[in-house]
This record gives C-alpha cells, sequence and structure tokens, in this order.
C-alpha cells in the first residue's frame, strides 16, 4: 500500500467519525448527500441559489431580445442554462409575489395580500411553511442577503442573515450587488457537508427614493428618478451609462423625452445589478461549486413603470427566468412551457428531493420538463393580485392562455388606483402636464378606469388595448375562462370567490 493511499483510507475514516457515514440521509425525505474529503462536497442534491431582481421587466435585458443594454453575465447565464420565453409572477407586486416565490401558495391563501413594510404592515399567516424553512428542515445551510420584504421573520426564517438590507433605502446593501457577492463569499467557502440554499435579493433596479423626517418616502416626479445610481458609482462595478436617445422604448410606455430619460437611469441600475450577478459566479466558481449549484434569476414583478409593476398587462407579470442547472444537457435551450411563481418553491423542493410531501401544493414542479422540447400540459398560469399599498385596493384574478387572457377587475367601480412612486414618476407627471391622452398605446382614460372584465386576444393584440369582453363573437371565450377562472378561485381559497355571486 503506496503513502498517498495510506493518508486517504486515514482523512476517510477521521471524516466519518465527525461527520457520520457516507450518504446519510439528513431529513425527511431529504435524498441524502455524498460527501468527498479531498475536494469540495458533491451532493446527490444541489446546492441552490435564488437570484431576485426588484422591478427588473424582461424588456431591458439582452438575452431576451433588448440589444441597447448591457447585461452579459445575465445573458451568459442564460447562455450556460435555460431561459424561460414563458415565465409570470402571480402578482406584480413586491411583497406578495416574493411570498408566493417563497412558499408556493397564493397571495390570497398565505395572507400577504399587499406590501409588508410602514403602514401597510401585510404578514403570511403563521402557520405557512416556506422554502428557507423546508429547506433547513432538510439538512439545508441556508442564508440570505439584500431585501426580505416579507414578514413574520418566524414564517420566512433563515439561518443565517448575511447583511439585511432596507426597503428601497438609498443606503441598503440590496444598491451595491457587487458588494452583496463579497459578503456572501465566506458562507459559499464554508467547508461543511451539508447542501446550501442562497437567497440573494438586490434593490436594484427599483426606483430610488430620498425619506422625509418621519421616515416615509418622498418621490420628485419633476426630474428623472436615480434608480439608485449615484455620482462616483459603487466599489468595484464598472459602471454602464446610457443616453437617452440610446434606450429602447417599449410599446406599453410612451416615446418622450420625460420617459427617456428614466428608462436611461434605469438601463444604468440594470447593469449595476448584472455586474453582482456575474461576481456572485464568479464565487461560485472560485469555491468549487458553480458545476453543482442549481442557480436561478429572476425578478418579483415588472418594471417600476405605470402600465408594467402592479397591474397584471404582460409587462407587469411576463418576466424573465433563467435556470442554470448542475449539469446542463442543453445549454441555451428556451424553454417555452408557461410557468409562474407558484411553481418555483414546489421545483427546487423537488430538486432537494423534499416534494411531493408536508409542503405547499398550490404550485407545481416543473423539475422535469426544464429542458424538454415540446413539453405538454403547461400552456395557463393563473395570477392573483389584490393590493400593493393599502390605500390601493383593487383585487384582479386572471386566466393567462397561450392564446387568450381574462381579467377579472373585482373592484372595476373604483378608478385604478397608482403606487405613489408610479404616479410620482418624471414619466407620468410628463403625461398629466402636457394633458397628453395617450399613455403608450392605451389612452389615459381607460388606463385609470376599467371594466368588470377585460379579455385579449393577444395572438392579434399582444399590447393588450382591444378588450373582447362585450364582443357576441367571443362570448363562448369569455364563459369558458371564466369557469376556470371561477375554479381556480375556489380551489386556492380565494376570499373573493365569493364577489362572483354577490356583486
Amino acid at each position: 500500500m503506496n503513502i498517498e493511499k495510506t493518508i486517504l483510507i486515514c482523512i476517510s475514516v477521521c471524516f466519518c467519525i465527525v461527520f457520520g457515514p457516507l450518504d446519510k440521509s439528513i431529513g425527511n425525505g431529504y435524498q441524502g448527500i455524498s460527501i468527498s474529503a479531498v475536494q469540495q462536497p458533491t451532493y446527490s442534491v444541489p446546492n441552490i441559489v435564488l437570484i431576485v431582481a426588484d422591478d427588473h421587466g424582461r424588456e431591458v435585458i439582452g438575452c431576451y431580445g433588448n440589444l441597447s443594454v448591457k447585461t452579459p453575465h445575465i445573458d451568459q447565464l442564460a447562455a450556460d442554462g435555460v431561459r424561460f420565453s414563458n415565465a409570470f409572477c402571480t402578482t406584480a407586486s413586491c411583497s406578495p409575489s416574493r411570498s408566493v416565490l417563497l412558499t408556493g401558495i397564493h397571495n390570497h391563501a398565505n395572507g400577504m395580500y399587499g406590501l409588508e413594510h410602514q403602514e401597510h404592515h401585510f404578514s403570511s399567516f403563521d402557520t405557512v411553511r416556506s422554502l428557507p424553512v423546508l429547506l433547513e428542515q432538510a439538512g439545508y445551510r441556508t442564508a440570505r442577503i439584500g431585501k426580505l420584504h416579507v414578514a413574520p421573520e418566524q414564517v420566512y426564517h433563515f439561518r443565517q442573515v448575511l447583511k439585511a438590507g432596507g426597503v428601497n433605502d438609498p443606503a441598503s446593501i440590496g444598491r451595491s450587488p457587487v458588494e452583496m457577492a463579497r459578503q456572501c463569499y465566506s458562507f459559499l467557502d464554508e467547508k461543511s457537508a451539508n447542501p446550501f440554499f442562497l437567497y440573494f435579493a438586490t434593490d436594484d433596479p427599483h426606483r430610488s427614493n430620498t425619506v422625509a423626517a418621519d421616515g416615509s418616502p418622498i418621490f420628485d416626479g419633476s426630474k428623472p428618478n436615480l434608480f439608485g445610481n449615484r455620482p462616483g458609482g459603487y466599489p468595484q462595478v464598472g459602471d454602464h451609462f446610457y443616453q437617452p436617445r440610446d434606450v429602447k422604448v417599449p410599446s406599453y410606455l410612451p416615446d418622450t423625452k420625460a420617459c427617456r430619460a428614466e428608462l436611461a437611469q434605469y438601463y444604468e441600475s440594470v447593469s449595476r445589478l448584472d455586474a453582482g450577478v456575474g461576481r456572485l459566479i464568479d464565487y461560485l466558481k472560485d469555491t468549487g461549486h458553480y458545476d453543482n449549484t442549481l442557480i436561478i434569476y429572476l425578478s418579483d414583478n415588472g418594471a417600476p413603470f405605470p402600465g408594467s409593476k402592479t397591474n397584471v398587462y404582460e409587462p407587469g407579470m411576463r418576466l424573465p427566468c433563467i435556470m442554470k442547472l448542475p449539469k446542463p444537457k442543453k445549454p441555451g435551450f428556451v424553454q417555452d412551457a408557461m410557468i409562474s411563481w407558484v411553481d418555483i418553491t414546489p421545483t427546487l423542493l423537488d430538486f432537494a428531493g423534499i416534494w411531493p410531501g408536508n409542503a405547499p401544493k398550490q404550485g407545481r414542479s416543473f423539475k422535469t420538463i426544464i429542458e424538454q422540447e415540446g413539453a405538454t400540459g403547461w400552456d395557463d398560469v393563473y395570477a392573483s393580485h389584490s393590493l400593493h399599498e393599502v390605500t390601493m385596493y383593487y383585487p384582479m384574478r386572471v386566466l393567462r392562455e397561450r392564446r387568450y387572457k381574462l381579467i377579472f377587475n373585482i373592484a372595476h367601480a373604483l378608478p385604478y388606483p397608482m403606487a405613489l412612486d408610479l404616479y410620482n414618476s418624471f414619466t407620468w407627471q410628463d403625461i398629466l402636464r402636457a394633458k397628453q391622452k395617450l399613455y403608450g398605446k392605451r389612452t389615459v382614460a381607460t388606463y385609470l378606469h376599467r371594466p368588470r372584465f377585460e379579455l385579449y386576444d393577444l395572438q392579434t393584440d399582444p399590447d393588450e388595448v382591444k378588450n373582447l369582453a362585450s364582443n357576441p363573437r367571443y362570448q363562448a371565450v369569455l364563459a369558458r375562462m371564466q369557469t376556470k377562472l371561477k375554479r381556480f378561485q375556489r380551489q386556492t381559497h380565494d376570499p373573493w370567490a365569493g364577489k362572483w355571486d354577490f356583486e
């Protein structure tokens, strides 16, 4: 027996004495881990990194077709993994969307009806069991950094808080994604027998705000918002500056000087976010984890402009979703299956080996179809928006199919309420000052005053401006989709389901 073999045997014996035998099961339903004494651990289940951007619309990413913005690291992640072309949030509002992401339960069923912070004070029910809690019970090391924006803490508990972010705080760690990645290095480099789950949640590219003496946000609509950008930039970030003339104005926005000025600032914030994603991936490679880590990149909701965020129109809910598998078989694959954020927790639990089981069941795992051509049975998604700010009561329920989309505006008799940062935005205030009748492809009047039902043929009307709900030719489509939407509300215990009968 040579000396090298003797040393390896001794190391293995000592490792087993300290950590127990190899392939030991360490949790309810958990499939176990495989430990190497001479390399970084290689597990039979992957590490998981969930990157959640704040208000990043898919129309401002290179790999989704925008060649004007610089997002090389997100684009490379898509080249290494799978890009979903039909991924949807279930509600275009920060806290409710994040609650769905982390529970697999719609906001109307988990209790996070609206924003968590300040006077809004929405919280999930104490009985909810979230993704980080379930993964920790299964043996994962769990950590978060940046913006959490859900409550209560015991429901959304992580074992480690590497650095907590504020809620749209200009000084928050979430405005410096490269520094966020640096703060994660020791967690990634920790020698452990257990896989890890890292929740990496930025403030970028959310609108920035100044703060009044009482702590309330102040948004100034007289000039472009800076979206977290600041003179001198951020440490170790190669800032990208954009000229308003060079941005690509999406069809739902007005092509005005004001809007272009804000989009230029928004692009800069997106590129800073991209730099943080790149640095985090560098650290995963440096610590030897990249090849055994499932990485997911997505956004909580669409861009922070009227017509997107807080809306269930396509710009608000059809979002980026990129997944890099531990051992990709089809790098650069584009998956056309329709998935939503209610499916994220079930899918990640499935990868961890603890799905199905005693876990949320309103979503479903798409693990088996991630790299599958022509996946069947993934042809519709549902959305459920209740509130954004506490003063913004405007519940909407949505059935989105391949061709048709039905929106049920439950409080349609009310004018559509606008979030403070969107109403006071330079883009919207410019429209009001100029007394413009059009905002993008819609009129201001139809944006603010909506009917009970909106039915769109997305094949012929991708901008959702021709409501077919009262068109006699589409009554069969309307009735069929209404029946499906009612069934969804009953099955998910929606408190607003009774509105069909009583209002």
